[in-house]
């Protein structure tokens, strides 16, 4: 297994942030790019996404245009969202899940702003592959979804985007600097103060 796993929804539009604004990070020889549902996430940890809290939603959206600007990043929010993201994401794994193929899907959804169920065919053609839509459709590729959700859940992955390193979770945009100073000094988690947060105790839980 690579050291560092990638795991992604092209739902996120801090997925795409993220993957625009580190191209580094996910050409490095040692990730793995890993699609899954996050909607069968979310159900497994029982969370709502920023989306399904109305007023979250409308500040998600402010908030990640406001991120592109001042990173240098176009975002066009698509027509509609939450959408459903599964034909994009077996697309990617049909391509082998590579830096190309993920971007242009990326792209295709919030840089341009299209939706890649309504537009199905063109973000098809934008890969240049005759038959991409049938290769997306494979049992294989099926397969290969729900087990990257059933593999990040038992990582322990609450969402997205996060990436793994050495069984180290790194969740969303704002770990993106934590993870670089994990990645130069692989003892950044073995001092006693970050010993002991493993074992802070829970004083109160709320009632279900």
């Amino acid at each position: 297994m690579a050291r560092l796993q990638w795991y992604f929804d092209f739902l996120s539009p801090y997925a795409y942030l993220q993957f625009s604004t580190e191209p580094e990070l996910f050409q490095r020889s040692d990730v793995e790019l890993k699609p899954l549902v996050l909607a069968a996430l979310l159900d497994h940890w029982g969370q709502k996404a920023p989306a399904e809290i109305e007023s979250k939603r409308l500040h998600t959206y402010r908030h990640v245009t406001w991120l592109g600007a001042k990173r240098g990043v176009t975002v066009r929010v698509p027509p509609a969202h939450p959408f459903n993201p599964i034909h994009a994401l077996r697309l990617a794994l049909a391509f082998g899940t590579t830096y190309e193929t993920v971007k242009a899907i990326f792209d295709f959804v919030w840089r341009e702003g299209r939706s890649p169920n309504d537009e199905w065919k063109a973000l098809c053609d934008t890969l240049g592959v005759p038959g991409a839509e049938v290769l997306a459709a494979s049992e294989g590729v099926k397969a290969q979804l729900r087990e990257n959700g059933e593999e990040a859940i038992r990582a322990g992955v609450f969402g997205v985007p996060t990436f793994v390193a050495d069984g180290h979770l790194f969740w969303g945009l704002d770990s993106t600097d934590m993870l670089r100073d994990y990645l130069a000094n692989a003892q950044l988690f073995d001092s006693p103060e970050m010993q002991r947060l493993a074992s802070i105790q829970v004083a109160a839980t709320r009632k279900a």
